[in-house]
């Protein structure tokens, strides 16, 4: 195992950096894409049952965003303390920091699991559903709450994994959690399914919007259990053991520092979901459904600047623990350079197919209208998010974690949140729409400052591998 830990360590800090990035990112891209795409796959589906259904999801997505939220501060608070360990060869400190993490996730998990359902109609009710939609909530926040052990501790062993140079076993883990996801929406939703072209019907189970919550559950148990196999067969260089869970609180509280970007961001981002839900309900359940399928748009896109980033993530973090700083330098600027690049290419076709895209999901001239204008605006300044998630991954992976939860809060914080307040009050439901767009442009003023003080305060290494 130190043999192999020492292969490691010299892949990460020697193998050029874009060659490296490259080949973290691409099994990173593909499990955010196939973890987008079964979320979009559920909205797809769900948006067949009808649009109080549609309304449904984008109501309960806030919680899974609180879930998403404790799970991303454990993991990528342990991820990003993971690989600089290794980075610096204290591998059974990062044992010990990775299986802290794991357990506690776990923990807080099962925390939410139980309040979630014992409390579910007053949480629904306060993230935005009325009467009218409280039963398909309802029935799709049930399982989503039972999935929140296993989405939480996912996020900890990908992200572990991931620190340790592993990315394609992550993403093999993910990717058939979610493809089963797909596989199993329709069966589960409809009682019936017809094979085009051939005048065949398959039947169904006929679950409805229930039916689509639980193959959620299924996949996240799924995506789980094959993640945890491989530290059980001892693949990796980080051992999760109760054993090896520290009794020391300070262990947790630097996992948890170093993760708070990730709490701020994904915290927020709950809360920005919240008050677009509620805003957006004041014109209709069609502008609640038509934002809800822009939200899962958006997010398939913007996946892949953050697959690119946490292939950045590792290679941020052990080359800044080894000192290697030519090295981060180098990876930050083939990061935020090929970010662009894709952002902008997946933006453009946002933008000139917007009305085609949403009526895919939902073929209702109110949620068409309502969602083609948001699409367009918010497509249009993806390609600044990789300044954005660049220069908050920089942080995070060096650990500047002040500068990280700033960062991270403003995208959906400090500059959304007036934004849905403010702006609807002047314009109306295009005030709605065009919020994430102004808060994007200003999260990208606010980002460019803080990249030029970390490389001016970087110490300044002889470069002696590209």
């Amino acid at each position: 195992m130190e043999k192999n830990a020492d292969e490691q360590y010299n892949k990460m800090v020697n193998t050029p950096v874009w060659k490296l990035i490259t080949k973290l990112a691409i099994p990173t891209i593909i499990s955010m894409l196939i973890t987008s795409l079964y979320n979009m796959a559920d909205t797809f589906f769900v948006s067949q049952l009808g649009t109080e259904a549609s309304a449904a999801v984008g109501i309960v997505f806030p919680i899974m965003s609180i879930i998403q939220a404790f799970g991303f501060t454990l993991g990528m608070g342990s991820g990003s303390l993971v690989s600089i360990r290794l980075g610096q060869k204290r591998n059974e400190e990062a044992s010990v920091i990775s299986s802290t993490a794991f357990f506690a996730a776990l923990s807080v998990g099962l925390l939410i699991t139980c309040f979630g359902n014992i409390f579910a109609r007053a949480v629904l009710g306060f993230v935005g559903a009325d009467e009218t939609v409280l039963p398909f909530a309802r029935d799709y926040a049930f399982f989503i709450f039972w999935g929140a052990p296993f989405m939480c501790a996912s996020f900890v062993l990908n992200n572990d994994l991931r620190a340790e140079g592993k990315a394609f076993f992550s993403m093999i883990a993910l990717t058939t959690g979610g493809i089963l996801n797909m596989i199993l929406d329709p069966f589960f939703i409809f009682n019936e399914l017809p094979l085009f072209g051939t005048g065949l019907v398959l039947k169904g189970f006929g679950f409805g919007i229930r039916g689509a919550a639980l193959c959620t559950l299924i996949s996240q148990f799924t995506s789980f259990w094959l993640l945890f196999s491989f530290y059980l067969r001892r693949k990796s260089i980080c051992h999760i053991s109760i054993k090896n869970i520290s009794k020391d609180l300070r262990v947790l509280g630097k996992v948890t520092a170093t993760g708070l970007p990730s709490l701020a961001r994904q915290g927020l981002a709950s809360i920005a979901s919240i008050l677009l839900n509620r805003n957006a309900a004041l014109f209709g359940i069609s502008a609640i459904a038509a934002m809800s399928i822009v939200g899962k748009i958006i997010m398939f896109i913007a996946s892949m600047m953050i697959g690119i980033g946490q292939g950045f993530s590792p290679v941020s973090g052990y080359n800044y623990g080894a000192k290697r700083y030519d090295r981060v330098k180098k990876a930050y600027i083939f990061l935020v350079a090929s970010g662009a690049c894709v952002m902008s290419v997946f933006a453009a076709a946002a933008v000139i197919f917007a009305p085609q895209i949403i009526a895919a999901f939902r073929n209702d001239l109110g949620v068409i209208e309502v969602g083609t204008v948001a699409l367009r605006w918010q497509a249009a300044f993806l390609p600044l998010h990789a300044l954005i998630v660049g220069t908050n991954m920089l942080m995070q992976s060096t650990r500047h974690i002040k500068a990280a939860t700033f960062l991270s809060m403003n995208r959906q914080g400090v500059y959304f949140i007036p934004a849905i307040l403010i702006l609807p009050q002047f314009f109306g439901l295009f005030g709605v729409e065009i919020s994430q767009a102004v808060a994007d442009l200003f999260s990208t003023f606010t980002a460019i400052p803080y990249m030029i003080w970390f490389f001016r305060k970087l110490p300044q290494t002889e470069t002696t591998t590209c």
